[in-house]
This record gives C-alpha cells, sequence and structure tokens, in this order.
C-alpha cells in the first residue's frame, strides 16, 4: 500500500522502493527480464534504508511521531488486547473523545486500559479534538484508573497528544485541577501500571496519564515539556525554528532514556511503526508482557516504594 504522507527526509527511500515497483511491474506484464536490475536496487535500498532510519534527527523524529498514519491507540487495542469494552463519560460533565479508557484482557488477564486518540482524518480529528482532552478527560481516564485500583486490574496507559486543550472553556471546567489530580491519584494506585508513548507526548496533557511504575517510549515517539514550535517561538520569537529547538531540547527516545526519565525504547518497525502495525504491536505486547511478570509479585507497599524510588532519581538537583 503507497502511503499517503512522504516525510522529506525518506524520500531517497521512497523513490527507490517506487522504482523497485515499477520494475517488478514491467516484468510482470513484458517479456522482459529485469531480475538483476531489480535485486541490484533492492540492495541498495537496504543501505539506503539503514543510512536515513539508523542515522534519524531529533525534527526527523518529531516529523514521525506525527505522521498521520502513525498507529493511535484504539490501533494497537485492537491488535494487543481482546474484547475491549470503552466506557464513556466522567460523571460529572460529559464525555471527551480525545480520551479512550476501557476494560479488555491482556493474554487472559483483566486490564484496564487508557489512552490518548487522535483522528486519522479531518472529520475524526474534529470529534477527538486531535487528541488534545478537556478536563472530562482527565477525569473519566482517573475513574477507571480507580475502577482497576478496586478490581486489582492492571493498568496501561498510551500516550499520544500534542498537549491538554488550553480553550477557554477548559480552563474555566478546572483543565490544570483535572491533570493535577492525576498526577496525585496515580502516584498511589496500588495497582501495576505501565505508560507507553506511542506518538508526541506533550507537557501536562501527557503528564496527565504518564505516572506509572514503568515507561517506555517507542523508538520514535518524543516526550517533551513543550513542542519545538512552541519553544522556538519563546526563546527566538520564531516558531520557524522548530528545527533548531529540536535539536537541543533532548525530546527524543534516546534523549530521555540517557537522562533517566523512561525506562526503555521499544523498538519501532524500520520506517516507522506505521509500516507494519500488527509487527509494532507485537513489540509493544513484548514489554507490557514482561512488565506485568516483573510487577505482579510486588506488594502494594513495595509497588509504592519502587515507584517513590524511580521518580525520586529522575534528573539532577543540589541542596544547601
Amino acid at each position: 500500500m503507497k502511503n499517503k504522507q512522504i516525510l522529506e527526509f525518506e524520500k531517497p527511500v521512497i523513490e527507490l522502493r517506487e522504482k523497485i515497483a515499477e520494475l517488478k511491474k514491467f516484468t510482470t506484464e513484458s517479456d522482459v527480464d529485469l531480475t538483476d536490475e531489480i535485486k541490484t536496487l533492492e540492495n541498495r535500498l537496504a543501505r539506503v534504508e539503514e543510512d536515513v532510519y539508523d542515522n534519524m534527527k531529533p525534527w526527523d523524529r518529531v516529523q514521525m511521531a506525527r505522521h498521520s498514519e502513525r498507529p493511535t491507540t484504539l490501533d494497537y487495542i485492537d491488535e494487543i488486547f481482546t474484547n475491549f469494552l470503552e466506557f464513556h463519560g466522567d460523571r460529572l460533565y460529559g464525555d471527551d473523545e480525545a480520551i479512550v479508557a476501557g476494560v479488555a484482557k491482556f493474554q487472559g488477564q483483566p486490564i484496564t486500559i487508557v489512552g490518548h486518540q487522535r483522528g486519522k482524518d479531518t472529520k475524526e480529528n474534529i470529534r477527538r479534538n486531535f487528541g488534545m482532552p478537556h478536563p472530562e478527560g482527565y477525569r473519566k481516564a482517573l475513574r477507571h484508573m480507580k475502577q482497576a485500583e478496586k478490581f486489582g486490574r492492571p493498568i496501561v496507559c498510551f500516550i499520544d497528544t500534542k498537549g491538554a486543550y488550553p480553550g477557554k472553556a477548559a480552563e474555566e471546567r478546572g483543565q490544570s485541577e483535572a491533570i493535577a489530580r492525576n498526577l496525585m491519584e496515580m502516584s498511589g494506585l496500588v495497582v501495576p501500571v505501565i505508560c507507553v508513548v506511542i506518538g508526541e507526548g506533550g507537557s501536562g496533557g501527557a503528564l496527565g496519564l504518564g505516572v506509572g511504575d514503568k515507561i517506555y517510549m517507542l523508538e520514535n515517539s518524543t516526550y517533551s515539556v513543550i513542542s519545538p514550535e512552541g519553544a522556538a517561538a519563546l526563546l527566538w520569537k520564531d516558531s520557524g525554528q522548530a528545527q533548531k529547538a529540536a535539536e537541543t531540547m533532548m525530546i527524543t527516545s534516546y534523549d530521555l532514556q540517557k537522562l533517566g526519565v523512561i525506562d526503555d525504547i521499544i523498538p519501532e518497525v524500520r520506517g516507522g511503526a506505521h509500516r507494519d502495525v500488527e509487527e509494532q504491536a507485537k513489540n509493544i505486547e513484548a514489554y507490557i508482557s514482561n512488565s506485568l511478570k516483573e510487577l505482579k509479585d510486588l506488594s502494594k507497599e513495595e509497588l509504592l516504594e519502587k515507584r517513590w524510588e524511580k521518580y525520586k532519581q529522575i534528573g539532577s538537583y543540589t541542596t544547601t
């Protein structure tokens, strides 16, 4: 299937793939044998792919994290879990479709899933507010986390948002309080919490689902206090310098692993998760499975103590 969106840095790869496809089609439709030429191009493609995808710059990964075809929370739910039952509403104001929440089974085990959900096209993006939650979204998420705690179900959170919605109505309904309460309540949950950044992890909007015992990032995802465009606008009064900002902000999975913010990087399919959703889901499933095995035998006290130690060790600081 031909991808709708081609990123600037991967154009050499796409052009070679298209050339190979043309030669294969020509060979099939004619009596001309181009096997040697095709093999030569395929060997060249392998080298080009290695050069392009193994040497991606921070801005390249930002673009990959924003790819219009990048798998969403619901895509991974379909691939990894079974018997998913989605719930709606926060029992206070209404439902926020920028966050999905529900229960499912993971390898036969009951589990609660919460995640940001963006759209695949303009119509769905409008319906889901481009994956930017309102306060009721975070309250819906917390309601299901507390329900999971009540019934002893582990929690998996998928993070993929540019940030919490900054509109006037959201602020009036308590956006900051909703995120702050999630941070407080998640830190004290007595069931395993596994967080996976699958796309963009933007500011407090991401943190509202991001307090867990294990935090993973897909290889080409980002996690940052502000977008590169926002940082560029603040630092240089020019959002057009977003690429320069991305180079200095340390927002990639490799940067954040070095800083100790995340536990591990989940490898992506060559060329990005959208190239093979099924294979990418298997990679994520393996990390979730290993995490649950590691956390399942911990007592409530041990779980909280390890979580506390985990967050206490993030960052560098001095006291006087």
